[in-house]
């Protein structure tokens, strides 16, 4: 009896033990906006529904910087995007390897690089541009710019060196559409307007001779011409930038 009293109080101990542990690894949030709820962590993935603004989930798990594993008031287990616009914690207390509990505060210096960025828009374009120079910009120069006026971080000189800085901060993703608000996009050079130009190129091993800062809904903000006006923001899909995209990824 005696043993047996025992064996239901260390049963009874460690399902406390695991309640404890499940409810410190999620976190409540709310869907800010229309949100498509995948199968994986992934934009190639399935839909399997939409879920709308006001609705409540359980954040599961970060999968990485651009994905939650969250769980729908009617128990459904899916993926969303992480992106601020889309989700908002609740708490902070996410199980995983990414911690959200920095997402607020990065979140307000991306918007404080962007705020910067577009503070340039119309300076014109010299390639070569002196790095403290900000009455002129080539691509690399503005983006050095605006992550140092609004995050106070000093980026690499050229487009080469900031794509190796943003591969060792961390993820990084060949899908432009993958990319979050805020992250520093990297492309090759111009073969043709059309995507068949850029047919067989191995981009993995293409080199880097433009950069940018990725607005969100499919808009870069960068600088490439004399012509072009300068400091400008371009849609991605269907264009030459699309097809020239290397990787994207964060700075910060």
């Amino acid at each position: 009896m005696k043993k047996m009293i025992a064996a239901l109080a260390v049963s009874a101990l460690l399902g406390v033990m695991i309640a404890s542990v499940t409810n410190a690894a999620s976190s409540h949030a709310t869907i800010q906006s229309t949100v498509s709820f995948r199968d994986k962590p992934s934009t190639n993935s399935k839909v399997h529904h939409y879920l709308r603004q006001g609705e409540k989930v359980t954040v599961l798990e970060q999968v990485n910087a651009y994905w939650y594993k969250v769980r729908t008031s009617r128990n459904s287990t899916g993926y969303v995007s992480s992106n601020a616009k889309y989700i908002s914690l609740a708490s902070q207390n996410v199980g995983g390897g990414e911690k959200p509990g920095n997402n607020n505060s990065s979140s307000q210096t991306i918007e404080k690089v962007i705020k910067a960025g577009q503070s340039y828009l119309g300076t014109p374009y010299q390639y070569g541009a002196n790095r403290s120079s900000t009455k002129v910009f080539d691509c690399s120069s503005f983006v050095r710019r605006a992550f140092m006026d609004g995050a106070g971080i000093t980026l690499p000189a050229d487009s080469r060196q900031q794509g190796a800085y943003v591969k060792k901060k961390g993820t990084t993703s060949s899908n432009w559409k993958n990319l979050k608000r805020g992250d520093v996009m990297f492309f090759m050079s111009y073969k043709g307007t059309k995507a068949s130009a850029y047919n067989g190129i191995n981009k993995s091993k293409a080199t880097i001779t433009h950069t940018g800062i990725y607005l969100g809904d499919g808009k870069v903000l960068h600088t490439y011409s004399k012509d072009s006006g300068g400091v400008r923001v371009d849609s991605i899909a269907g264009k030459h930038w699309e097809y020239r995209f290397l990787f994207g990824g964060s700075a910060i």
